[in-house]
C-alpha cells in the first residue's frame, strides 16, 4: 500500500496536480465500486467521463489499486467512493488526496440509521446499497455534487435524478410484492458474509451470514458448526453463494448440515459486493436487486 500511494504522489507530480478535462471538455469522474459507478452513470450520462476502477465480480474489501487504477485516480476532478471503510486498501490513498474532490457517498447518510458492528473498524456496515432509499439519498447527493462541478448542466442532472429515483421506488414496490410471495417464516437468509443486513432490515429476512461484515475475516470450524446448527433448527431450505466470495465456505456449511441429516440446497448466487456483468440486466443495480430477491424467494419457497 505504501508502494502504491508513493506511486499516486509521483503521479500527482507528473500531472502537476492539476483537474485536467480530457480532450472533449468533460469532467474526469472516477468510481470505485460497480454499483456506484451505475448510479453515477445514470446522472451524468454523456456528459461526463466515467471510468470505474471495481468490475464484475470484484471484492471492494480486499481490493488493491493497480498502477493503471493511480493513473485513473491522479486524473480525477472527482472520485466517487462508498466509505464506511468498505474500500478499506484504498482509504488510505483516498487521504492523501488532498487536492481531489473525494466524495464518500456514506457521508452523506444519518450515522444514527445506519447499522453498527462491533466486529468492523468502522463501527457501520458499510453496504448501504441495500436499501434503496439510501440509494435514494445517494442518486441525489451525486446529481448535487456533479451540479456544482458542472452548474451548466444542473438542470440535466436533477432530471436525470428524478427519473432515476423514481425508477427506484418502483423497484422497491415490485421487491416488496415479489418478497410478500414468500412466507414469513421461510424469510431467513444465510450468505457467505454479512453483506445483506441492510437488506433484511428493510424486506423483514433474517439474515445470516457465514463470514463477518468484511470479506477479510476467514469462517472458522466453529462458525460452520455453529451455523449448521441454526440452519437445522430453523430447517431453512436454503443457502446463497456470492459472486464475490469464493464459493468454498458455504460449500463447507453445506457438507456440515447434510452430514447431520438435513438436507440444504445451495439456492444459487447473490451479487453482494459487485453487479453482474457489463451489459447484462445484472450488471445495472436495478437489474441487480431484482435478480437477487428473485433467486432467494425461488429457492427458499
Amino acid at each position: 500500500m505504501k508502494k502504491t500511494i508513493l506511486i499516486l504522489v509521483t503521479t500527482f507530480i507528473i500531472l502537476g496536480c492539476k483537474n485536467e478535462k480530457q480532450s472533449n471538455g468533460k469532467l474526469n469522474i472516477v468510481t470505485t465500486t460497480s454499483m456506484i459507478t451505475d448510479l453515477v452513470k445514470n446522472i451524468g450520462g454523456e456528459h461526463i467521463n466515467l471510468q470505474g476502477l471495481m468490475g464484475s465480480g470484484v471484492d471492494p474489501h480486499l481490493y488493491k489499486a493497480s498502477e493503471g487504477d493511480v493513473t485513473k485516480l491522479a486524473s480525477a476532478d472527482i472520485i466517487f467512493y462508498n466509505g464506511l471503510h468498505l474500500e478499506g486498501k484504498l482509504v488510505e490513498v483516498f487521504e492523501k488526496m488532498k487536492s481531489k474532490k473525494t466524495i464518500a457517498l456514506g457521508d452523506n447518510l444519518d450515522k444514527s440509521t445506519l447499522i453498527g458492528s462491533d466486529y468492523f473498524a468502522s463501527n457501520y456496515d458499510p453496504h448501504i446499497w441495500f436499501n434503496v432509499d439510501y440509494w435514494i439519498e445517494s442518486t441525489q447527493y451525486v446529481a448535487k455534487i456533479l451540479s456544482e462541478a458542472i452548474p451548466d448542466k444542473k438542470p440535466i442532472f436533477t432530471t436525470n435524478s428524478e427519473v432515476y429515483i423514481k425508477k427506484l421506488k418502483n423497484l422497491k414496490t415490485k421487491l416488496s410484492s415479489t418478497i410478500e410471495t414468500l412466507p414469513k417464516e421461510a424469510r431467513i437468509l444465510v450468505t457467505a458474509h454479512d453483506a445483506f443486513n441492510y437488506f433484511g432490515k428493510a424486506f423483514n429476512f433474517e439474515v445470516v451470514g457465514l463470514q463477518g461484515i468484511s470479506t477479510a475475516t476467514e469462517a472458522g470450524v466453529q462458525d460452520v458448526q455453529k451455523l449448521s446448527a441454526f440452519i437445522i433448527e430453523n430447517n431453512v431450505k436454503a443457502i446463497f453463494i456470492e459472486s464475490s466470495v469464493p464459493k468454498r465456505t458455504i460449500e463447507a456449511l453445506q457438507a456440515a448440515v447434510n452430514s447431520k441429516g438435513h438436507h440444504v440446497i445451495i439456492g444459487g448466487s447473490l451479487y453482494s459486493d459487485a453487479l453482474g456483468n457489463s451489459g447484462t440486466a445484472e450488471g445495472t443495480y436495478i437489474g441487480m436487486f431484482e435478480y437477487n430477491v428473485n433467486t432467494i424467494v425461488n429457492a427458499l419457497k
